[in-house]
């Protein structure tokens, strides 16, 4: 694995893949499943990547019983004996090619097991040939190893949990020693399976691997996986399977995990592990892949006393909304559980196995393929397409495919394939769950309170609005039309404002963060078509032990959506249930006594003391600021008390329910739960829709309460959106996710408060925002009581004097316009004088870029000017998003210099097909609009498009009063009609 380096951090790794098995339902172990195992890896090359030179693969690998004969016969050759099948273990192991760096860890891996107090049998050389290996491969290949162990007085289940510790003592011992993961990797450790991989395609796989051609070499399943690496390097360690899956998708929750599973391994307790727990720490390796952290996660719960189908039940659940009809006990299943761990929310299919049983699942909203055949002579084959073992129609019994959510497991010991509705009922009946919840969950709608109405005093709630940095572009643009319209405001594309960094003005530290969004294989969800697999439902408070079931571990506070109405803290507040008290820690500072990261650390320490003392809610306040009490501003707190709490493990032991008067947009809510708060409370802007409606701004049938309640379901609706960008479908993985980029935030700033957020170009720190907070609280309660100003316009949204930079001036626009309409070169050099002055005057990035001078190429080495504009392509700008005449005009243009103009996701006019304003780029989108085969004919390129790329991650919007009858006869649509497209392009699945 390549180290951080530039823009490459091994944080981002995903991969999207082939995955299949093959089992012979009978439990009978033979030589033609792993021989069918090996053709199904071969049958899904396609589906991995192959470096460049041709040889090197991403990964391939495979997951057997291990072959007791086989190995029976090898380890006598080297002289030693091995007892019987299940009596010992064997860890595959990738060791350095150095001999005496080899020595070393071989020594630490014995260590571990005499430590344990097991003894090494022997150790085994396996059998490779590098020669079949691409040189990238070649050069990185590892030593391969078998280290044979037993334990005289353990068998079974026993066996597999002690090998499990000894695992994780060798890990340890060979991290706490300098060996890397590329030097030292125990690629798998059993009584019942083996794990075979590498960095090959799957034709070199027997050859590389030659113990695999052996007749004796036999098991009663095989599991596979060839890996595409979208966005990783390409490393031995991370080819799949691991040791109890493989994954066919992307974790877009990881970071929220991982940060989870570090706080839970706090509290872990086992009556199966005994002592041994302690000796688990680290559950999860962070600098793995997702899939590779996955597996450490789900194998930690198996081995804990779950069964496997229950583990991947928690950690993969099913869409299980009001709206769907599943049966009382599973939904109490699925509810209990969301109280205990939250989702790993992704695309994904999982192949999965405990040596004994073999499964697969799809994720909720079915973003990978897995089909399977049933033949007559009992094997079942499954994997990412069909065809992947030449099976005669004759000889298949049934077919089929997995569908969202749904799960197949085949029981080799039971001899039983067992479909979804059955494995689900048994293990949500398992335990009376749907009792304990009905006994200990907790709904606001219990706690009584008698609601009282919102007030405001206008001259007190104008200071605080300054103090928070308010404008009327946010009461008049955002917070009204939210209030009126139950959803966010639309306004055109594209925002040239100037980056919070590069502003002359004042930032809230939202405005230095950028949502991240789902891209390539990892699709976006469509928060409107396919809302009945999202939810806004989390439970918070004091979580229980991981590795139990108890009534006591979902006795917490049931929330449908993570918005607090001021009601709603009334009731928190004066709470009063055993296991469920509430606390308020002010988030302020006093400006001149205390810097704002003295006042960070008094924070983070109360908060942990309040959990020591029993308190399960945490309420950050900033409701008490006041003209001595500076606000601390509320993302800085909640992330930073957030990461103080995961870095003390104590994070899982209370929620964290932010109030805070800063808090207005749709972006804010996110990034505050997205780094980690179970709540926000907004009530300054509850006072905002309050005053509108006083003000008579609002429409007089609206009644207050409805305009809050719009608010909120306007609020909830942009949350969706914003978790469906990220192709993640539920708040409960989406808190704590950190999918947020930072763009002008320094190292210190981020590692004290924003640990594992990349910020790629520095910036400010903790100084520069506590000088920006003075800053407005000062200008806030500095003014006169009588000051009639009122606030500041703004500027952000609409361009005003004096207000925010922005990158398109009006003269700037006024010179284009004029230039076009006049033919005036020299006004459009005044232009674009203007614009690039606008980039370097701290505008854009780019702007801040300076070319690097070359000594110049003579011109008689390079192309004439019609080669070189043969490659220039106008940007796709549909028809809709500008006018008619224009986009014919750049298609004009670009024909006639022999270039070529995109069309864009809008169609195009049948007249132009064929003739001189014809587009040469024709795009198919998710919303098809304009696709004929006609259209599809007169391109010279088609693009079909992953998802949006002016909006990632939403669907492009065309305004109802845009549609007029030409872009409705464009497009196939009715006059009038706002038209969406969809987010993801499924298709491309």
């Amino acid at each position: 694995m390549f180290e951080k380096s530039g823009l490459y951090d091994p944080r981002f790794e995903h991969d999207s893949c082939g995955v299949g098995f093959v089992v012979n339902v009978n439990g009978a172990q033979s030589h033609q499943i792993v021989t069918d195992g090996i053709t199904i890896l071969k049958n899904l090359v396609h589906r991995g990547a192959i470096g460049g030179d041709s040889k090197t693969g991403d990964g391939a690998g495979v997951l057997l019983q291990i072959p007791h004969r086989y190995y029976s016969a090898a380890c006598e050759r080297l002289g030693f004996r091995l007892p019987d099948p299940g009596a010992y273990g064997i860890a595959m192991l990738f060791l350095p090619r150095d001999a005496g760096r080899r020595d070393a860890a071989l020594a630490h891996a014995r260590s571990a097991v005499a430590q344990e107090g097991g003894t090494v049998l022997g150790v085994r050389d396996v059998p490779v040939d590098p020669a079949c290996l691409g040189e990238m491969a070649r050069e990185s290949v590892p030593h391969v190893s078998q280290l044979f162990v037993g334990f005289a007085s353990l068998a079974g289940a026993e066996l597999e949990r002690k090998l499990y510790v000894v695992r994780k003592c060798m890990e340890n011992a060979f991290s706490e020693h300098g060996f890397s993961i590329e030097d030292c990797y125990v690629v798998s450790l059993s009584a019942k399976t083996i794990v075979y991989k590498g960095l090959f395609v799957a034709p070199q796989f027997e050859i590389f691997y030659p113990d695999l051609a052996d007749k004796d070499v036999e098991s009663c399943f095989a599991l596979v996986h060839q890996r595409y690496s979208t966005n990783t390097f390409p490393s031995w360690p991370l080819a799949q399977p691991f040791r109890y899956m493989a994954h066919n998708g992307e974790i877009n929750t990881l970071r929220g995990n991982i940060n989870k599973m570090a706080a839970r391994e706090a509290i872990l307790e086992s009556a199966l592990f005994g002592e041994d727990v302690t000796k688990l720490s680290p559950v999860v390796n962070p600098l793995m892949s997702d899939s590779a952290i996955f597996d450490n996660v789900f194998e930690l719960l198996s081995l804990g006393g779950r069964s496997i189908e229950h583990a991947m039940m928690m950690m993969v659940p099913e869409a299980f909304g009001g709206r769907y009809h599943i049966s009382r006990d599973k939904r109490a299943f699925y509810e209990y559980h969301a109280a205990v761990m939250e989702p790993w929310d992704g695309p994904a299919a999982v192949a999965f196995t405990d040596g004994v049983k073999v499964g697969a699942l799809l994720d909720r909203n079915g973003l990978r393929p897995a089909r399977y055949v049933v033949t007559k002579s009992g094997k079942v084959v499954l994997a990412s397409e069909v065809g992947v073992l030449d099976i005669a129609p004759s000889e298949v019994l049934r077919k089929g495919r997995l569908a969202p959510g749904k799960m197949l497991v085949v029981d080799t010991h039971r001899c039983r394939i067992i479909h979804d509705n059955e494995i689900k009922a048994s293990v949500s009946r398992r335990k009376p769950y749907r009792r304990w919840l009905e006994s200990n969950r907790i709904e606001l709608s219990g706690l009584f309170q008698a609601p009282g109405p919102v007030r405001f005093d206008p001259q007190a709630l104008l200071v605080r609005q300054r103090a928070f940095g308010y404008t009327l572009e946010d009461v008049k643009m955002i917070i009204g039309p939210m209030a009126q319209n139950a959803q966010e405001p639309v306004g055109s594309m594209g925002n040239d404002a100037a980056l919070a960094v590069l502003s002359d003005r004042p930032q809230l530290l939202y405005n230095y963060f950028k949502q991240m969004f789902a891209q390539v294989t990892n699709p976006p969800i469509d928060p409107y078509r396919e809302n009945l697999v999202m939810s806004l439902m989390s439970y918070i408070g004091r979580e229980g032990n991981l590795l139990e079931e108890t009534p006591q571990h979902c006795h917490q506070l049931r929330l449908s959506h993570p918005i607090l109405s001021n009601d709603d803290m009334d009731k928190l507040r004066g709470i009063d249930i055993e296991g469920m008290r509430a606390c308020v820690l002010p988030m302020l500072f006093t400006p001149g006594e205390t810097t704002l990261e003295q006042a960070l650390d008094r924070l983070c320490r109360s908060a942990e003391e309040k959990i020591d003392a029993g308190y399960a809610l945490l309420i950050l306040s900033d409701r008490d600021v006041d003209d001595t009490h500076a606000p601390i501003p509320a993302l800085l707190a909640t992330s930073a008390v957030h990461h103080f709490l995961v870095r003390a493990r104590k994070r899982q032991l209370a929620g964290l329910i932010v109030e805070t008067g800063e808090a207005r947009e749709v972006m804010h809510f996110a990034t505050l739960v997205g780094f980690g708060a179970s709540a926000v409370n907004p009530y300054l802007a509850f006072e905002i829709v309050a005053q509108l409606k006083d003000e008579g701004r609002l429409p007089e049938s609206l009644r207050l309460e409805n305009a809050i309640d719009q608010y909120i379901t306007a609020v909830k609706k942009g949350l969706l959106k914003i978790m469906s960008k990220m192709g993640i479908s539920t708040i409960r993985s989406y808190r704590g996710a950190q999918v947020f980029e930072a763009v002008g935030l320094n190292e210190v700033c981020i590692e004290r408060c924003f640990p594992g957020t990349p910020s790629r170009i520095g910036g400010i720190g903790l100084t520069q925002i506590e000088e920006e907070t003075r800053r407005r609280h000062g200008e806030a309660f500095r003014a006169s009581p009588g000051m009639s100003e009122g606030l500041d316009s703004g500027g952000n949204i609409h361009q005003r004097r004096f207000s925010e930079k922005h990158l398109f001036a009006p003269e700037a626009v006024a010179l284009l316009q004029q230039a076009t309409r006049e033919n005036d070169y020299e006004k459009f050099g005044r232009y674009t004088g203007i614009m690039n002055d606008s980039a370097r005057n701290l505008c854009t990035l780019r702007g801040l870029f300076e070319f690097k001078p070359r000594e110049p190429v003579p011109l008689d080495e390079v192309e004439p000017v019609e080669s070189i504009v043969k490659r220039f392509v106008t940007s796709a700008m549909s028809l809709g998003s500008i006018s008619p005449e224009a986009h014919e005009t750049l298609a004009i243009a670009m024909n006639r210099l022999g270039a070529a103009s995109n069309s864009g996701e809008g169609g195009e006019h049948a007249t132009r097909f064929g003739g001189p304003a014809n587009s040469a780029v024709k795009q198919v989108a998710s919303a098809r609009f304009g696709v004929t085969s006609a259209y599809l004919v007169s391109a010279r390129e088609l693009q079909i498009k992953m998802a949006q790329g002016a909006k990632p991650g939403e669907g492009g919007q065309l305004p109802g009063h845009k549609v007029d009858d030409v872009i409705a006869e464009v497009r196939h649509s009715t006059p009038g009609v706002m038209l969406i497209s969809p987010p993801p392009h499924h298709d491309i699945y």
